[in-house]
């Protein structure tokens, strides 16, 4: 069984819920247990301002599903959440899963990079994921501690869940 953690985040149709379901669908995939969960956060979006803000969280479970398989289960989750794929990079959507990190495999394929592309740069990964997991050595990037020190808070703010 490998832990993995996967990355969250909705701005819209009323985005905590988007996350808080997400939260629950991921405990139920096939060969897949939710260890825990993270906090919410609120975070301005990488792309166009001209959108709302994002809801993030970060879960870590564990799992006997390959990592392709596990990214096909993920990208049903969004397409029942109504993500469409296609449509501008860092635009608005429903959902959005991330499997940020695969145990302690790197990973570069096609459809899938591990540990997640930007996740060393990206407050609103780093802090949800740094809640759950502080002691994390992420492969090929070194301590968790020392790459949230190097990394700005700025606008990032935790929320209630509900």
């Amino acid at each position: 069984m490998d832990t993995i953690y996967i990355g969250i985040g909705s701005n819209l149709n009323d985005p905590i819920q988007q996350v808080n379901m997400a939260i629950e669908e991921l405990g139920q995939i096939d060969d897949t247990e939710m260890l825990r969960s993270s906090g919410l956060y609120r975070s301005a979006p990488l792309g166009s301002a001209d959108q709302p803000d994002y809801i993030n969280a970060v879960c870590a479970l564990i799992t006997r599903a390959e990592p392709i398989e596990l990214l096909d289960n993920l990208q049903n989750i969004e397409h029942q959440h109504g993500r469409v794929r296609g449509g501008e990079q860092w635009g608005p959507r429903t959902l959005d899963l991330d499997i940020l990190l695969f145990g302690d495999k790197i990973i570069n394929f096609d459809r899938l990079i591990i540990p997640h592309s930007g996740l060393d740069q990206r407050s609103f990964v780093l802090y949800p994921l740094y809640e759950i997991a502080p002691d994390l050595d992420v492969p090929g990037l070194g301590l968790l501690q020392t790459l949230i020190a190097a990394c700005d808070q700025a606008g990032l703010e935790r929320i209630n869940k509900a």
